[in-house]
C-alpha cells in the first residue's frame, strides 16, 4: 500500500460513515457505514456479528448477497473497500455482511478451518446461517437468490457455506481462498496456504458430498486468485476448481477460455449450457480483493488487501450472480446549494466545506503549496487534527 491509497482509503471512510481512525478510549474505532447491526438473530454458535443493508426498493422479494471479509478487516471496512453497498443500491439487493470477533481469533479471521466451525448447524457456519434465515424472514429475500462471496479467509468460509449449504446457496464466489475440507486444524490450514493441497479432484469433492445429504444441484461457483499472492498460494484456486468440477461431473478442460478487460478467464458450463464453474486469474496481483470499474462506474476504494487491478471483481460477481440486469429506478433527490465560503480569506487558508467540486482546473494561476495539501490530506483522513 502506498501513503497515497492509505490517505485515500481513511478519508473516504471518514467522508462516507464518520471514521475517525481512533476510538476515546485511543484504540482504532469501526467505520460507521450503511450497515446496521442486528443483535438478536437466533442461536448463534459461533459468536459472530451481523450486519446488513437493505436498500428500499418497492419489491415484495429481492436476492440477498453475504459477503465475507478477510483477516485484520470488519464489515464496514470491507463494504466501503468493496463497494458492495453501492451495488446493492444501484441493482436492488440485500447485504449481509458477517463480522468475526477477536474473541474467537485475534486476527479477525473467520474459522475456516476449525472442525466445530465448518459443520453444517455448528459454529460459525451455524451462526451465519441464523442470521441469513432472519434476513429471509424480515427483508422479503428471495429465497431462491441467496448468494455468497469472501475474501481469504471469507473466502475460505464462503466455501464452507457453499459445502455445508448447498440448499441454501444459489452461488458463490471465492477470491484469495481454499478448498472445503482441506483443513480442519491451524497447522493444517498453515500448511494449505503455503502450498495447496495434492489430493486428487474426486477426494476434494468428496469433502464437499460428506459436508451435507445433498446430492445436487450444486451452486454455481467463481473463483478469483492473484498469480503474485505470498499468503494463500495461488495452487488452491486450481484445487477449488477441480474440487466443483467433480462435484458437476465436469472435465478439466475449459468450455471457453478468453480475456475479461485484460486478465484470463476461464468458463466451465454442464450438459444444458449453464456456466457451472468459472476461474479469474489476476496476473501481477498480490493478496487481495481486485478493484476496478463496472457499467463506467468505480466500486470501491484502495486499501489494505484492497488492491486496484483495473478489474472489478465486485461487479463482475454481481453480474455472475444475475443481478445486474436491471438498475433500480430511484426517486430524484431535492439538492440543496451547498453553502458558499464566507470570505475570500476561507478560500486562501484551504476551509473544508461540504460543498460540490468537478475538481478540474482548480489551482491554476497560482503557486501550490505541497504542505498545505499534505496537511489537509492528513487532516480530512482523521490522521492529524
Amino acid at each position: 500500500m502506498s501513503l497515497k491509497n492509505t490517505i485515500d482509503f481513511l478519508a473516504h471512510l471518514r467522508k462516507i460513515n464518520g471514521f475517525s481512525g481512533l476510538s476515546e478510549s485511543g484504540g482504532a474505532s469501526e467505520p460507521a457505514s450503511r450497515l446496521t447491526e442486528t443483535t438478536d438473530f437466533g442461536a448463534n454458535p459461533g459468536n459472530l456479528r451481523m450486519l446488513s443493508y437493505a436498500p428500499e426498493v418497492g419489491a415484495k422479494r429481492i436476492p440477498l448477497v453475504v459477503v465475507l471479509h478477510g483477516c485484520t478487516q470488519t464489515a464496514a471496512g470491507y463494504e466501503v473497500g468493496t463497494g458492495w453497498s453501492s451495488l446493492a443500491e444501484r441493482y436492488g439487493f440485500a447485504l449481509l455482511m458477517p463480522e468475526q470477533k477477536r474473541a474467537n481469533n485475534p486476527n479477525n479471521c473467520f474459522n475456516w478451518f476449525a472442525s466445530e466451525d465448518i459443520r453444517r448447524d455448528h459454529g460459525e457456519a451455524g451462526s451465519i446461517r441464523q442470521m441469513v434465515e432472519h434476513m429471509t424472514r424480515h427483508h422479503g429475500i428471495d429465497d431462491a437468490r441467496i448468494y455468497v462471496t469472501g475474501l481469504s479467509a471469507g473466502g475460505g468460509m464462503a466455501a464452507v457455506m457453499l459445502a455445508t449449504y448447498p440448499d441454501v446457496f444459489a452461488a458463490g464466489a471465492v477470491i484469495a481462498g481454499l478448498p472445503y475440507g482441506v483443513a480442519t486444524n491451524v497447522r493444517q490450514a498453515l500448511k494449505e496456504m503455503r502450498q495447496s493441497s495434492p489430493q486428487s479432484a474426486r477426494a476434494l469433492g468428496d469433502l464437499v458430498r460428506h459436508a451435507s445429504s445433498h446430492r445436487g444441484p450444486w451452486p454455481k461457483l467463481s473463483v478469483w486468485h492473484g498469480t503474485a499472492d505470498r499468503t494463500v498460494d495461488s495452487g488452491n484456486a486450481d484445487a477449488l476448481v477441480r474440487q466443483w468440477l467433480d462435484l458437476n461431473g465436469l472435465p478439466e478442460v475449459p468450455t471457453e477460455q478468453g480475456e475479461v478487460d485484460g486478465f484470463p478467464h476461464q468458463v466451465w458450463r454442464n450438459p444444458r449450457g449453464e456456466i457451472a464453474v468459472e476461474s479469474y486469474t489476476v496476473t501481477g496481483m498480490a493478496h487481495g480483493t481486485p478493484l476496478g470499474r463496472g457499467d463506467d462506474e468505480a466500486y470501491g476504494v484502495a486499501g489494505p488487501y484492497l488492491l486496484e487491478a483495473g478489474i472489478s471483481s465486485s461487479h463482475l460477481i454481481a453480474e455472475f450472480f444475475g443481478l445486474t440486469g436491471r438498475v433500480v429506478q430511484r426517486k430524484t433527490a431535492v439538492v440543496k446549494p451547498a453553502p458558499k465560503l464566507e470570505s475570500e480569506a476561507d478560500a486562501r487558508a484551504g476551509t473544508f466545506r461540504a460543498r460540490p467540486s468537478s475538481g478540474r482546473g482548480q489551482g491554476r494561476g497560482r503557486g501550490l503549496d505541497v504542505n498545505a495539501v499534505i496537511t489537509r490530506a492528513l487532516t480530512a483522513a482523521g490522521l492529524m487534527k
